[in-house]
């Protein structure tokens, strides 16, 4: 298995369960095939650009070990997800 991180930004304007709810959601999803090594919320940021008609963001890191086969199933989640605004996936180095 190898590490990953992954930075999600989520819809500012989201209730706190809601935002509970998405990682929730996110953390299922990734202990399926994985394991959650912390979940961090980072709160409100600034954008630097507009997203979505969006200035603001709610970040969520999470640290995570999964298979490869994994993150391509979690991506497809994140694009079909109307709350996430923008997402990447980072494999750490060792």
């Amino acid at each position: 298995m190898n590490k990953y991180e992954s930075v999600v930004i989520v819809n500012p304007n989201l209730e706190e369960e809601s935002i509970k709810a998405v990682i929730n959601k996110f953390s299922d999803l990734i202990n399926t095939d994985g394991k959650v090594n912390s979940v961090e919320e980072l709160g409100k940021r600034k954008l630097a650009y507009e997203i979505k008609k969006q200035k603001e963001g709610f970040y969520i890191v999470f640290k995570f070990e999964a298979n490869p086969t994994l993150i391509s199933e979690l991506e497809r989640n994140y694009r079909i997800a109307d709350e996430v605004i923008k997402f990447i996936v980072v494999k750490e180095e060792e």
